[in-house]
Formats: C-alpha cells, sequence, structure tokens
C-alpha cells in the first residue's frame, strides 16, 4: 500500500492538479534549502516528493487559495 493514501490527500488538497503542484513545489524546496519539517527518521520515503506528500498529510503544509 501506498503511503500516504491518496484519498486522506485528496480530502485535504481538493484536487489531483492542486495536490501534484505543492508536492512538487515542496521537494524542490527540500532539494534546495535542505529543510524539512520533520526528523529524517521519522519519515517512511527517501525521496522527496513521499515526503513533502508526508507533510502534506501531517498538515504541515497549508495552501492559500486566491
Amino acid at each position: 500500500m501506498i503511503y500516504p493514501s491518496i484519498d486522506k490527500l485528496l480530502t485535504q488538497v481538493g484536487s489531483k492538479y492542486l495536490l501534484v503542484n505543492v508536492a512538487a513545489a515542496r521537494a524542490k524546496e527540500m532539494e534546495h534549502t535542505k529543510h524539512y519539517q520533520l526528523k529524517e527518521d521519522e519519515y517512511a520515503s527517501k525521496k522527496n516528493i513521499g515526503r513533502a506528500l508526508e507533510e502534506i498529510s501531517k498538515d504541515l503544509i497549508h495552501m492559500k487559495e486566491n
């Protein structure tokens, strides 16, 4: 099973398009700044894109609506 669940993520974000954009932006930010919101051993994923999705699922990433 994939973690975090797409169903849980979509209840928090609203659309797949927005989810992809937010996760990609956060993963790029992680790559450039090396700043993580959790300790590295608390992530289930080793890749930044998975870590970004985990942060979204734990409500550590908040999106502003225009």
